[in-house]
């Protein structure tokens, strides 16, 4: 074999070597990540994280793919928080109210009244407020990529309509197990009730309690209308829901696939939102149909006035979200 001959067949193997080494390093540098989502397949949440995983694929040429795993598969969500935050899961949607216990900040949105309505608790979470909140999931390492929408929740009742404070009083109200829930219907002189989702119902139906409070498709798709039917539209609870992402499965990612990755959450945020009004419209149709006297409140002020106690007793015990508070509760 000639010198030349030998140096063309070196430079071949050694071409096709790099090639191969260059194949494995894209192979190797391509991701499949893990979502989790407590929601079944068909529900607006469901829809948007299916959008985002794809619109993060397209825009990588596939370098990022995903699954999500619907109907909380990969465990409970304090459980899918933690593995979250560990790298574990990649990403999901998160309600913040749980959040709270791992994120102190936001708890604030738990706040009765915190936003006067579900338009301004939009702008205030894409604003200067919601990226405060954002730094603090950060901090525990979650990345938010976008507010879902989660519904507001109003009182219905089986007795009459809720106008005003005082019509609260008396009334025996069902709620959530947590202090501020309850510290809310106690602070409008009503009768806080803790008790089980799925005894509600029955429990309206046979007078131990007046009323519930929740969101328009939980209104409707549990048939609490029929047993209550009168709901009025307090929206005292706005607790959004976040797409995070896990800070470990984001650091790694090229600062490009960061700019895709947030640009696909805003897109997949829009869509949740527009998904999830059109279904509290079809479940207020529905219970419209069914005979509910729907009420407006008009002046929400002295509703918020009357949550004083429950503010002061929070803050009491978290003084140093006292400057994140005024500035949800100042925000336009």
């Amino acid at each position: 074999m000639t010198l030349m001959k030998s140096l063309k067949m070196g430079a071949l193997r050694g071409t096709t070597v790099a090639a191969s080494l260059l194949l494995a390093t894209v192979v190797a540098e391509a991701r499949d990540l893990r979502g989790w989502n407590i929601h079944v397949e068909d529900y607006p949440v469901s829809h948007g994280m299916e959008s985002f995983v794809k619109e993060v694929s397209e825009k990588t040429d596939g370098a990022i793919s995903g699954k999500v795993f619907h109907s909380g598969v990969l465990g409970s969500q304090p459980d899918a928080i933690e593995q979250t935050r560990l790298g574990v899961i990649d990403f999901g949607v998160f309600s913040l109210g749980p959040m709270g216990q791992v994120v102190p900040e936001a708890n604030v949105v738990s706040l009765p009244f915190i936003f006067k309505d579900v338009d301004q608790m939009y702008k205030v979470m894409d604003g200067e407020p919601g990226k405060a909140l954002s730094k603090g999931l950060e901090a525990k390492g979650l990345v938010a990529l976008g507010y879902y929408d989660a519904g507001a929740r109003s009182f219905y009742t089986s007795v009459k309509a809720i106008n005003e404070p005082a019509d609260v009083e008396g009334m025996k109200i069902r709620v959530m197990n947590n202090d501020l829930f309850v510290g809310m219907v106690d602070s409008l002189g009503g009768n806080a009730t803790p008790m089980a989702f799925a005894e509600v119902y029955q429990a309206i139906k046979t007078g131990v309690v007046d009323g519930a409070e929740n969101n328009p498709p939980s209104y409707e798709s549990t048939n609490h209308f029929e047993v209550a039917g009168y709901y009025s539209l307090t929206q005292h609870l706005i607790i959004p829901e976040c797409l995070c992402m896990s800070k470990k499965t984001f650091d790694s990612l090229t600062a490009e696939q960061q700019e895709i990755v947030r640009e696909a959450g805003r897109n997949s945020t829009e869509l949740q939102r527009k998904l999830w009004q059109e279904r509290e419209s079809a479940s207020m149709a529905k219970v419209s149909e069914g005979g509910v006297t729907v009420n407006e409140i008009a002046d929400k002020a002295p509703f918020q006035a009357a949550m004083s106690p429950v503010y002061d007793q929070f803050l009491a015990q978290s003084p140093d979200l006292t400057d994140l508070v005024e500035m949800f509760k100042n925000a336009q």
